[in-house]
């Protein structure tokens, strides 16, 4: 199994992590954030992006699945990975219903009663985690657990929504980036990474 260490050093290395205290990023739901992860760049780095699909692979392989689902969009490409390694089927799950053809959500064949682990392709809040995983369940399957590769481990009880109910594995997170970075960083802006992740809307508002 991948040490979170390795994982997190593998984003590191491609340059998929940005931490900036000062100068935060802005996320769709318009909560600010010191940090930007963007696990899409493992596209174009071949070598990483193996390690990253085998791990993902065995961590899904320790759910027993039938079925590896992946979040559109991001999500796909690394659940495509990990089912090929592991001879699984692949579904992908649409943030909704598409308003044309056969108007589905789901893309692929879900047996009735098929076990599946949901791959995305990292954790903030874990809505779209969540509602792909109700989909999955709507649709006949069972969810055993939603995987992914970074989870930012927000501890904001407003913010962690259905986590405590749903099983998730990630390969790396917040603490161990920050582990990493801190040797390099101000006393004062590890603390503030440290006081966003306990209460992101909190952190958010000093910038309002």
């Amino acid at each position: 199994m991948m040490r979170k260490e390795e994982a997190a050093e593998i984003l590191k290395e491609i340059g998929a992590v940005t931490l900036s205290p000062e100068e935060p990023f802005t996320w769709s739901s318009g909560l600010k954030s010191p940090i930007y992860c963007d696990n899409r760049l493992l596209l174009g780095h071949p070598k990483q992006r193996r390690s990253i699909a085998e791990a993902l692979a065995a961590a899904a392989e320790e759910e027993g699945p039938d079925v590896l689902a992946g979040t559109a969009t991001a999500g796909i490409p690394h659940a495509a990975w990990a089912a090929d390694i592991l001879g699984l089927p692949m579904i992908y799950v649409r943030g909704s219903e598409k308003s044309h053809g056969r108007k589905n959500q789901i893309e692929g064949v879900l047996p009735a009663g098929a076990k599946v682990v949901l791959i995305e392709d990292l954790i903030s809040t874990g809505g779209s985690a969540f509602r792909a995983a109700d989909a999955v369940e709507a649709a006949g399957g069972e969810v055993v657990s939603i995987q992914a590769i970074f989870t930012y481990g927000l501890k904001a009880p407003s913010l962690k929504g259905e986590a405590s109910s749903r099983k998730i594995k990630t390969l790396t997170d917040f603490d161990t980036l920050l582990g990493a970075a801190s040797a390099t960083m101000a006393e004062d802006e590890v603390q503030s990474l440290k006081q966003w992740q306990d209460d992101p809307e909190a952190w958010s508002r000093r910038w309002e």
